[in-house]
């Protein structure tokens, strides 16, 4: 897998998005001109008012379903197919969430198109450009990768068609790579260290020092970042090695070795999807683990469950969700039963995320009665307190980043797990408010809405 670093993932393939314009006017905008121009005196744009104007709207999901983020794509994309089928429903769930949503959204079936992005951003620009050539589509969504999210924001922005990020943990997504067009729910990097620096320091005291393994692109980056920054300057941490590896790392040995020869007490792995549990895994072959204390200050679905309790044992991470607050929140419960009754498990947090993106946009839809992006995005931007599965919520209309809690958890140890699926204690839920940084405190400049 080719990797991009920072200043290519933030201005990826211009070359593709130029041949996708050019795309659109050669196969697609100049026909809808033939249309209405003009839809309730509102001049067209993007794929509206042709996207539309059918009794079916598609939305479409680039998401890796294979390579490094393969397991954690999947998981997201069931959770967009429940939302999309609870949309067409009329399930309770979905109408607690968007209570004018009824069988339909604006009397219109919801379609969701998917194909593997592999986790490249070329390939997911590719996608959507043929689903909005061929489909009209009036929502695009995944990512998984961060590099991706930055390069679907500035497709979006560009095509006018409205983005919602999948899973994306790097500040730049809703900080310097925002957009007009783009909408996060989910928790980042930044968010992530506020949540979990003052447990770690609550927990092991200060003047420590940490070696850190960061893949190398804008979500590994930004985190470690985030995470080194917070407790250097709260607790008097010590960064004595940053081992960068490129993402699909297979042997983590060279960097292990280094880290082995730091004077480390701390691990603090940033890796992510297989990434993060061939270097956890590697860790404990390498007399690392339990020797150094290991923490997950961004949790990957799926890792306890991969690397097994022995090694997830005790260590600190932080989350989007843990089914096992359907305990604490009625709408978390209901979701917990929906996924495990169509899928067979329980959701992980891939899932939990793109169910709620998709309802809080249906929400939107619905309460502005239109699909006309504009209109759209100026519902989210009234910043209104709405529901999520862990309490309420609402959206920045600065940076579109959702204000929502990230949850701290512990690795239960195997004799104290309830169930197979029961791998993390909830510690906290930490208030958003309170965590994220001013909405221009990473250079957020949304852009035009037409």
């Amino acid at each position: 897998m080719t990797l991009l670093d920072d200043q290519q993932a933030a201005n990826v393939s211009r070359r593709i998005i130029l041949q996708a314009g050019a795309g659109l006017l050669g196969g697609a905008v100049l026909p809808w001109s033939c249309l209405a121009a003009f839809a309730a005196d509102k001049p067209a744009i993007g794929t509206w008012p042709a996207g539309s104007q059918g009794d079916t709207v598609y939305v479409g999901a680039a998401v890796p379903l294979t390579g490094t983020y393969a397991l954690q794509g999947a998981d997201e994309l069931k959770g967009w197919q429940l939302a999309v089928e609870h949309i067409n429903g009329g399930h309770e769930l979905m109408k607690a969430l968007a209570p004018k949503v009824d069988k339909g959204l604006l009397g219109k079936k919801v379609e969701l198109l998917s194909a593997d992005s592999a986790a490249k951003p070329n390939q997911a620009v590719e996608i959507e450009q043929n689903f909005i050539n061929q489909n009209k589509i009036i929502l695009m969504t995944g990512s998984t990768s961060s590099a991706v999210a930055v390069a679907l924001n500035k497709f979006a922005q560009r095509e006018k068609v409205l983005y919602l990020a999948g899973i994306s943990g790097s500040n730049d997504t809703t900080g310097k790579d925002c957009v007009r067009y783009g909408f996060r729910q989910n928790f980042f990097g930044q968010t992530a260290a506020a949540a979990i620096g003052p447990v770690l320091l609550k927990q092991f005291g200060k003047n420590k020092k940490a070696a850190f393994m960061t893949p190398d692109y804008t979500y590994g980056h930004t985190v470690t970042k985030s995470v080194n920054d917070y407790l250097t300057a709260n607790g008097g941490w010590e960064m004595v090695t940053n081992q960068i590896s490129p993402l699909g790392t297979q042997d983590f040995s060279q960097y292990l070795t280094n880290i082995a020869n730091s004077g480390a007490e701390f691990l603090i792995n940033v890796n992510w999807g297989r990434d993060a549990v061939l270097s956890s895994q590697q860790a404990k072959q390498f007399g690392l683990l339990p020797k150094m204390k290991l923490v997950i200050p961004y949790q990957i679905p799926f890792l306890a469950k991969e690397v097994g309790a022995d090694i997830t044992e005790g260590i600190f991470a932080a989350t989007d969700f843990w089914w096992t607050q359907e305990d604490q929140y009625p709408l978390a419960k209901q979701f917990v039963e929906a996924f495990q009754t169509k899928y067979g498990y329980r959701p992980e947090w891939g899932a939990e995320n793109s169910y709620v993106s998709f309802a809080h946009w249906a929400r939107m839809v619905s309460e502005a009665g239109s699909f006309y992006p504009p209109d759209v995005i100026k519902q989210y931007e009234k910043g209104e307190t709405i529901p999520s599965l862990l309490g309420d919520v609402h959206y920045r209309p600065e940076d579109h980043q959702c204000i929502r809690p990230v949850v701290i958890v512990r690795g239960k140890a195997k004799k104290d797990m309830k169930n197979d699926e029961d791998f993390w204690e909830v510690l906290e839920v930490v208030p958003g408010e309170g965590l994220m940084q001013k909405p221009d405190a990473f250079g957020c400049q949304l852009g035009d809405y037409t």
